[in-house]
């Protein structure tokens, strides 16, 4: 018996011309803006469950809390304007899909410096999942201090119609990282303040603490 020749579906979401006007300007009030969100939304539930996946078979199988949490976010409209004027980008949706990478994004926080590894290498191992890009910012934090493993990656999204392949940013970091990263956020984003040079080099200070801790209970965990 003959196998029935499957029609090969467009899996590239810049492909897809006739499911969004990618030329159009970027507005968030309009139907194509609400579509897009929904596509990146979808992504990050798809990689979100995948994830938990890996932390619920980590506790059950091996009795160990591989991933103690993980957050979602999806970029605000502004935010996304603001970052792409910034670049010099043209505001439109080719643009946007093309350039701005961290429009869905999700974090995963876990106990250790070690875990950090681990889940980098579960996560490319998941099926469907392409890294494009990655920064280890753990083994060389940023002057400011910030320490972090981020990567983009295409995750395939099915819909009734297509196979939309979506980049969302991954951040994997400790506990104790997430802390700091989440304070230094609240500071550096205050209107009214401005941090001055003992201030940041406070907060250097700060994060070479952390690291030192990171360090100290990965040598108490072994």
């Amino acid at each position: 018996m003959k196998r029935k020749k499957i029609k090969e579906e467009p899996t590239d979401l810049m492909e897809i011309k006739n499911f969004l006007d990618y030329d159009k300007e970027l507005k968030k009030d309009d139907k194509t803006f609400e579509k897009l969100m929904f596509i990146y939304s979808t992504a990050i539930k798809e990689l979100q469950t995948k994830i938990e996946i890996i932390q619920d078979e980590y506790k059950l199988f091996y009795n160990y809390d591989l991933i103690d949490h993980i957050n979602t976010r999806i970029k605000k409209p502004e935010s996304i304007m603001q970052k792409m004027k910034k670049r010099n980008l043209e505001l439109n949706y080719h643009e946007m899909i093309e350039n701005i990478n961290d429009i869905a994004g999700v974090r995963i926080i876990c106990p250790l410096k070690k875990d950090i590894f681990s889940i980098r290498n579960l996560v490319q191992k998941l099926p469907g999942i392409n890294i494009i890009t990655e920064k280890d910012y753990v083994t060389h934090p940023k002057e400011s201090g910030y320490s972090s493993y981020h990567l983009i990656v295409e995750v395939p999204v099915t819909l009734s119609q297509n196979i939309v392949y979506v980049k969302v940013e991954i951040q994997i970091r400790t506990i104790a990282m997430d802390f700091w990263a989440s304070l230094e956020h609240k500071m550096k984003y205050k209107p009214e303040e401005e941090i001055d040079k003992k201030s940041s080099k406070e907060w250097v200070n700060c994060a070479k603490a952390i690291q030192k801790l990171d360090n100290r209970m990965m040598l108490l965990n072994n």
